[in-house]
């Protein structure tokens, strides 16, 4: 149901939270709410508080400052003493109400969007901009929100999270439909979807890429992670796009085929809907067959890498759902020469490369050494450290990435990542324990920027750096403190003073 907001820019509180479940404490819902904040430093006047328990900050704890800064409303989860002259509402989760009124006060945008929601553990940005390039070649309006940012026509807006929280979210979806965008690709990440960041959005298309290792300090083991990734499948109404070469992606295809939405898988096997096959790899580009249900056309791919044929086939199987014509699709897929921060060599002169990627995860530093390997004459140097959670979730994460360096490169040079509130020295300890007994070459610099010099001071000609774990981050959290740090710069800068 769509709602009228009142001349001011306000909406009634009975309409803000119809359909909502909640139990009236105290207070009116006959009253205007002019704007939603879920941090109560953002507060305005006459505006509805929603009060979030967070991982480490509760948004009870600041509802006085709320009303100090003009809460008219406040919605709560826990049982709270709140002054006279407030609305009150107590529903069971604040979260998921907080998205269900920002979809309301935005009067409900996604109706009104074609909207394509990528999730996975890898590959989600890159699949993105691939299918971004289709539909500009194509002149179809579009947006896309993900870890490097929001993209709305030429403008460019930094997000907290790979995907926003649920307001924030419907604001930019809500910016787009007043911009006249038809289209919004969205990576949709597992916090996302189990913190209800993207709850009462209306999906057109899901579309899954693959699943190894991530973020199991928040869902605790791979099968609690791959069933939190199957919900968006849920939500889609149109069709589901699922790489069956995946392990994950073969159950999930099982799993959501009696859908609505209509099922296309891709991949390499031939059990696939959409296929590569003949693929030519080269230090560059790869070059495939692309089959489909109605034919067969070429496919170049300017970033290197089998995850890179996996990443544009996911994005072609869209558009193919979509109707756009193979030769739109051939351009926009040929059009992508680089992605900030994945796969991206950032130096290639005297017989010396750096790449760096956004590579976090074990699966995604194999991948990554493994495209570099055989089009690196000399050796195969990566820097690395690992961000993840205390324990031993964290524990298992940081081994398996030592073992994957020791095995698939020459050298590795150990240094921090985010260490944030941990100890960099124990995280550093727990990944080169795994590296000696893999037999691995390393050595540690626990400063990440000391790292970098170190590695490229012995890069030799022939010699590939790869810089894995940042990619287009340009900072780095150390304590509580997030500091500026941008790889790029310090490559450069090193070699613009460096005489070979």
């Amino acid at each position: 149901m769509k709602h009228e907001i009142n001349g001011d820019g306000a909406m009634l509180l009975t309409k803000l939270v119809e359909d909502l479940t909640y139990e009236l404490i105290q207070g009116s819902l006959n009253i205007d709410i002019s704007s939603i904040a879920y941090d109560s430093r953002k507060v305005e006047k006459n505006g509805l508080f929603v009060a979030v328990t967070g991982f480490t900050v509760d948004g009870h704890r600041f509802i006085n400052n709320a009303i100090a800064k003009g809460a008219k409303t406040v919605i709560v989860e826990k049982d709270v003493w709140v002054e006279e002259g407030v609305t009150v509402l107590k529903v069971p989760d604040s979260r998921a109400a907080l998205a269900k009124v920002s979809v309301n006060f935005y009067n409900h945008p996604t109706e009104k969007l074609n909207l394509i929601g990528i999730t996975g553990t890898n590959g989600k940005t890159s699949t993105s901009f691939f299918l971004k390039s289709i539909l500009d070649v194509a002149e179809k309006s579009n947006g896309v929100i993900g870890t490097i940012g929001t993209f709305i026509q030429n403008e460019q807006i930094k997000n907290n999270n790979t995907t926003p929280e649920s307001l924030n979210l419907q604001q930019i979806f809500s910016k787009m439909v007043k911009e006249k965008i038809e289209n919004c690709i969205m990576e949709v990440s597992s916090h996302s979807i189990s913190l209800n960041r993207v709850a009462y959005s209306q999906f057109n298309t899901a579309i899954f890429t693959n699943l190894s290792p991530d973020h199991l300090e928040l869902h605790h083991s791979m099968e609690e992670y791959f069933l939190t990734k199957a919900q968006l499948f849920q939500l889609s109404s149109d069709y589901n796009v699922i790489n069956i070469d995946d392990e994950y992606g073969a159950r999930l295809a099982e799993i959501v085929e009696p859908y609505k939405a209509k099922l296309i898988t891709y991949g390499l096997d031939n059990r696939a809907h959409i296929q590569a096959r003949h693929i030519c790899q080269s230090e560059n580009f790869t070059e495939y067959e692309c089959l489909t249900p109605s034919g067969s056309f070429t496919v170049t791919v300017n970033i290197p890498g089998i995850v890179n044929v996996y990443n544009s086939l996911a994005a072609i199987s869209c558009a193919y759902l979509h109707q756009i014509p193979v030769s739109v699709i051939q351009k926009g897929i040929a059009s992508v020469t680089n992605i900030k921060g994945r796969f991206e060599v950032i130096y290639h002169e005297k017989d010396k490369k750096v790449v760096i990627d956004f590579a976090h995860t074990e699966d995604g530093l194999q991948k990554a050494l493994e495209t570099l390997r055989p089009f690196t004459k000399g050796r195969l140097i990566v820097v690395f450290g690992v961000y993840a959670a205390p324990g031993k979730l964290g524990e298992d994460k940081r081994r398996a990435m030592g073992k994957v360096a020791a095995r698939y490169a020459d050298f590795s040079v150990v240094t921090s990542d985010n260490p944030k509130e941990q100890d960099p020295n124990a995280i550093i300890n727990e990944i080169v324990a795994a590296m000696e007994e893999e037999n691995g070459n390393y050595a540690i610099r626990i400063d990440r920027k000391e790292a970098i010099i170190y590695a490229l001071q012995i890069c030799q000609p022939n010699d590939t750096v790869l810089l894995a774990g940042k990619g287009h981050e340009t900072s780095q959290v150390i304590g509580k403190e997030e500091i500026p740090f941008n790889e790029k710069e310090i490559v450069l800068e090193y070699f613009s003073k460096t005489p070979f």
